[in-house]
C-alpha cells in the first residue's frame, strides 16, 4: 500500500493552512488511496537548524522520528501558507534537517492564502529548494485562495464536489510520480 505523508508546517496560533492538511488526509482515506499521516511541525518543535540530522551528535527523538517518517513515505504533500511571498521558516528548517531522505522523493505542493492568489509565490521557492536537494517536485500544484472560506476548522470543504474533483487530479499526479519512482531501475 502506498504511504503518503502530509507536512503541515505552520506553527502559528490560529493557523488556517492546517485545515487543508486535514482535508487531504480525509480525502486520501475516503478514496482508499493509501496510508496517510499528517506530520505537524507545530508538534515537532524542532530547534533552529544548525546542522543536518546525519551530522548531529545528539539529535532529538522528534528529529529521528521525522526522518524515519519521511524516509518511509512513498510521497509527500506539503501544505504551506504563503508568508510575504515565501513559505514558513519552520518548513525550511525541517527541509534542511534532512538530505538523503528527500532524494528522488516525489513531493507535491499545496499552497494557501487568505487572499485570491492562493500562495502562488511560495511554489517557485519550494520547487527550487527541493530541486537542489534531489527530490522530485511534482509539477502540478494545488492552490487554495481564501482558505478561511474554503475549509472549516475540521477540513471540511465549503464546496466538496469541486474541491474533490481538483484534489483527485492533484493526487493522481502525485501517484503517477510515486509509481514511476517504484518502477524505475535503481
Amino acid at each position: 500500500m502506498i504511504k503518503i505523508s502530509i507536512i503541515s508546517p505552520s506553527v502559528r496560533k490560529g493557523r488556517l493552512s492546517h485545515r487543508a492538511a486535514l482535508y487531504f488526509r480525509n480525502f486520501i482515506l475516503e478514496k482508499n488511496i493509501g496510508d496517510v499521516e499528517i506530520l505537524d511541525l507545530a508538534h515537532y518543535n524542532f530547534p533552529l537548524f544548525d546542522e543536518r540530522l546525519r551530522r548531529q551528535e545528539n539529535p532529538t527523538p522528534a528529529m529521528i522520528d521525522f526522518s524515519d517518517r519521511i524516509r518511509k513515505s512513498d510521497g509527500v504533500i506539503i501544505i504551506t501558507p504563503e508568508y510575504n511571498g515565501g513559505y514558513p521558516a519552520s518548513l525550511k528548517n525541517a527541509i534542511d534537517l534532512l538530505y538523503s531522505e528527500w532524494q528522488k522523493k516525489p513531493v507535491a505542493f499545496v499552497t494557501v492564502s487568505d487572499g485570491n492568489f492562493g500562495g502562488t509565490q511560495s511554489i517557485t521557492a519550494l520547487q527550487f529548494v527541493f530541486w537542489k536537494i534531489g527530490a522530485t517536485s511534482v509539477p502540478v500544484s494545488f492552490l487554495v485562495p481564501y482558505v478561511d472560506k474554503s475549509f472549516d476548522a475540521d477540513g471540511v470543504p465549503a464546496d466538496k464536489q469541486t474541491m474533490d474533483k481538483r484534489a483527485e487530479a492533484f493526487v493522481n499526479e502525485l501517484l503517477w510520480y510515486i509509481r514511476a519512482k517504484k518502477d524505475a531501475p535503481e
